[in-house]
């Protein structure tokens, strides 16, 4: 596996101020960057879960590394009700598509990337192909608007449906893409398909509202919520939830404004460039 840099790691640490005896719950395991800085941080106890089983190897590592003090769990974060069995000192969730993911051509995940149109991060019952199959034209080009912001949703749709049979692969789907819209700005023009049938694929959504929203319920008092988002659509339902959770005077932000990565991370990692860390308290 490649290596994956967590994001905002450094600002992370300083917002959960890991301590001895607390208990933290990691929701996106991934490389286990998070989790082996708060059990290095403190002896404190980690409860993780990914739902990529191909993580399990970094697991176990974990588990004979730091003994009792690690718990892994090959699970859906939405399912966090079902992997605490008390409260706990700190909540963290690293939205992002991992390193490792992303640069596995079998995984489907990048358009750079020839490989099987997959996209699924673990326990999905459908792939990006069968969605592309399954839904009708004025379907797709509603999973592509509402996923991915993209405003040529219909001409892409279209030509997808038209070019079916074509579609084998993720460079197959990318070429269509790039050939019915052409280059539009900065970014690839498959950058928001991609994104939308992933998060489709995925449900990364309803995924989202349904952890935080049982989070709140799982939290010690002065218990930390924190959260970093890549794009504005999962950013946005952390916000909104956040503010509606400081309304009732039973949680304090931690992040007025969200905080971004410094000048010294981008320059380590341009991945980290879109991501937004966003924290509350419970009071």
């Amino acid at each position: 596996m490649r290596e994956h840099k967590s994001v905002l790691l450094k600002e992370v640490l300083q917002l959960l101020s890991p301590a001895d005896d607390k208990v933290y719950f990691d929701g996106t395991f991934g490389g286990g960057g998070y989790s082996r800085a708060l059990l290095e941080s403190a002896n404190c106890s980690v409860i993780a879960c990914d739902r990529d089983d191909e993580v399990r190897e970094i697991a176990d590592a974990f588990g004979k590394k730091y003994l009792r003090r690690f718990r892994f769990f090959h699970e859906k974060f939405s399912n966090i009700k079902s992997m605490l069995q008390n409260p706990v000192d700190g909540i963290v969730l690293d939205l992002g598509v991992s390193n490792f993911q992303l640069a596995d051509p079998t995984r489907g995940f990048s358009f750079k990337l020839s490989g099987p149109l997959d996209m699924s991060m673990g326990l999905c019952d459908e792939t990006a192909l069968d969605i592309l199959k399954k839904y009708s034209e004025n379907d797709l080009a509603d999973i592509i608007y509402k996923f991915g912001e993209e405003h040529f949703s219909r001409r892409i749709a279209k030509n997808i449906k038209q070019n079916l049979k074509n579609i084998q692969n993720t460079e197959d789907l990318a070429n269509i893409i790039k050939k019915c819209i052409g280059k539009k700005g900065k970014i690839d023009p498959a950058t928001k398909t991609f994104q939308a049938l992933r998060i489709f694929v995925n449900n990364e959504l309803e995924e989202l509202e349904k952890i935080l929203a049982d989070s709140v319920n799982l939290l010690k008092p002065n218990g930390k919520i924190l959260v970093v988002s890549f794009h504005s659509l999962e950013d946005r339902i952390v916000k909104l939830f956040f503010r509606k959770m400081c309304a009732t005077e039973k949680f304090a932000p931690l992040t007025k404004k969200p905080i971004t990565p410094s000048e010294e991370e981008l320059q380590a990692n341009s991945k980290s460039r879109s991501a937004k860390l966003r924290g509350i308290c419970m009071l």
